[in-house]
């Protein structure tokens, strides 16, 4: 979705890339899987925090295609982290009335994680103040990928004339339609690149990295990320002046 200038105005859409748990297991000496269940505390911290802040979507990249090459024991611990945390968060959502999404090939989830997943999709099916989007099995390339099946499909069927179709109608096709494109990417534990992350949707994004490992990631993080995205001039391709004088209707 494309917009205009939104500086001087909070973020409505935040996603953040929880990197920094092995790390921080590590460093303690205990186990990933130890790390990750320290990581989906912080997770709950940031949904807290960011509903508290008045951001209305979270986009959390929860598990990568590519993470499936991660140890065998690894790969599990997470698989059942992800039913722990739908079966101990759903009340919450439906409680605070956020609704959940999920953006991959969720087909590709075991099946126990897909069943418990679509049943809290479902259960929140009906709010539309607040957002939890998790990306799950997400590739933005695979994204991109299925995107371009899906719109050929539809050429094909006659249900669009490629000739006339603009980026929105193309991101329609996108994992992502119907939500808004995210304003600000935060990344965790200092890495400073994307990984395969909203890679069409981040085309007008804020980024910010941060040194903080994911577990230990708080309310008082992301209000310093935010603050650094207020300081920031939001031009989507105009002039600085033209951002300060706005043209007249």
């Amino acid at each position: 979705m494309s917009g205009e200038s939104t500086q001087h105005i909070d973020p409505q859409h935040i996603g953040i890339i929880m990197d920094g748990n092995g790390r921080w297991a590590k460093q303690r000496g205990h186990s990933r899987p130890r790390g990750h269940k320290e990581g989906a505390k912080a997770t709950r911290r940031a949904i807290d925090a960011c509903q508290e802040l008045g951001v209305r979507y979270l986009t959390l990249y929860a598990f990568s295609a590519e993470n499936w090459n991660r140890p065998d024991f690894e790969v599990k611990a997470l698989m059942e982290l992800l039913e722990l945390f739908l079966a101990r968060e759903t009340k919450t959502l439906i409680k605070r009335r956020i609704r959940l999404h999920a953006i991959g090939r969720i087909e590709e989830l075991p099946a126990s994680a897909n069943k418990a997943l679509r049943k809290a999709i479902d259960a929140t099916a009906e709010f539309d103040d607040w957002h939890l989007v998790l990306a799950l099995n997400y590739s933005s390339r695979n994204e991109v990928l299925d995107a371009a099946r899906s719109f050929a499909k539809s050429v094909a069927a006659g249900e669009i004339d490629p000739d006339k179709t603009d980026w929105d109608g193309f991101a329609q096709h996108l994992y992502t339609a119907g939500l808004p494109d995210p304003d600000l990417i935060i990344r965790t534990s200092g890495e400073t690149r994307v990984s395969n992350f909203l890679l069409m949707q981040s085309a007008y994004a804020e980024f910010y990295f941060t040194e903080t490992l994911w577990p230990d990631f708080d309310k008082s993080h992301l209000e310093k990320a935010i603050a650094s995205y207020r300081n920031r001039e939001r031009r989507f391709g105009k002039t600085g002046e033209q951002i300060a004088t706005p043209s007249q209707a």
